[in-house]
């Protein structure tokens, strides 16, 4: 007795799905809103950005007046993976702040356009989320400062952070597009990619101008102690006489003196006092200088060119980018 064979049954998801048309399943993927994308192609272009500027830059402060690299393989190493990790997390804290909430923007304003993932609504976008970065801080600043920033401050951080966000929204919008439409290929990957070649051959330049001698790497001067005697003055009235005996006499030069409230308030300082010159292997690093009737006792850096040598010591607390310099006043012979 033979048996009919039954057919196979057959998904319901395949009986419902019409010819010629995706499944359901298929419409769940390509369905996608491309957050995830967006996040990751935003992320990669940013940190992109930061490594390729941030390389010129280092090469470009290389031949101007700087305090001296970090010398040590840990502390170098140490440097870069720091600088990776911040980069890292800073570049998704900007990514959540800024860019999606221009993407979202850019959605919303382009959907009711009619046009969508238009790139000139990505650019209207960014322009306003700039917009209002800038005057969240810089009201923040105003309030801490008790006063407004330069009109014309305002205008430059703006263009800059515009320029900065456009290129991650751009990139974000493409990756979203791409896996909406269920298309193939990560956008986030091809952004890397892209950035590992330009910092390339920006580093591949770099190198190449300071190897050949078209720029070179900037060296404090080697001063002797002859060459430190002599008046030097900050250019507001105050100066201080360097004998070539060791001997010192100051004349209105500023004094800094914590005041108790978090700020160094300067106090003219007249008297006389010692000085010395300070040798780390074998070159002068600083100026040990002490006025005992105003109490002042600095060191002081050098810096500047063996043609017009400065000094300074900081301000404030330490690095806070504040200086007090001195320049030697230099007689020309007549």
């Amino acid at each position: 007795m033979t048996q009919k064979a039954e057919p196979h049954a057959i998904p319901d998801e395949a009986t419902d799905a019409a010819p010629g048309k995706p499944s359901a399943a298929a419409k769940g993927v390509t369905g996608s809103d491309g957050f995830g994308a967006a996040f990751c192609a935003s992320m990669a272009t940013l940190c992109a950005e930061v490594f390729i500027a941030g390389t010129a830059g280092v090469f470009a402060l290389l031949s101007r007046e700087h305090d001296g690299m970090p010398s040590g393989l840990l502390v170098i190493i140490a440097l870069v993976l720091g600088v990776l990790l911040l980069t890292v997390l800073v570049s998704g804290f900007v990514t959540a702040a800024a860019v999606m909430p221009a993407l979202a923007v850019a959605r919303r304003i382009s959907a009711g356009a009619g046009r969508s993932g238009s790139r000139l609504w990505a650019v209207a976008a960014v322009s306003a989320v700039s917009v209002a970065a800038v005057v969240v801080f810089g009201g923040v600043a105003a309030l801490g400062s008790l006063r407004f920033a330069p009109p014309l401050s305002y205008l430059v951080w703006w263009a800059f952070l515009t320029a900065g966000l456009l290129p991650a929204t751009l990139a974000g919008q493409a990756a979203a597009r791409r896996v909406r439409q269920g298309r193939s290929g990560s956008v986030a990957l091809r952004v890397t990619r892209g950035g590992l070649i330009a910092w390339l051959v920006v580093g591949a330049l770099g190198t190449g101008a300071y190897a050949s001698g078209l720029v070179t790497v900037y060296e404090p001067p080697r001063l002797t102690k002859s060459d430190l005697a002599g008046t030097w003055t900050d250019g507001r009235g105050g100066t201080v006489e360097l004998a070539s005996d060791g001997n010192a006499v100051a004349d209105g030069l500023d004094n800094f003196i914590w005041d108790g409230a978090g700020k160094d308030k300067p106090k003219d300082c007249d008297g006389s006092g010692t000085w010395k010159a300070v040798k780390d292997g074998g070159r002068v690093q600083s100026v040990s200088l002490r006025i005992s009737a105003c109490e002042l006792a600095r060191d002081w850096s050098v810096i500047g060119t063996e043609k017009e040598p400065r000094i300074y010591h900081e301000i404030g607390k330490p690095g806070s980018g504040k200086r007090y310099t001195l320049t030697k006043v230099v007689r020309h012979k007549k």
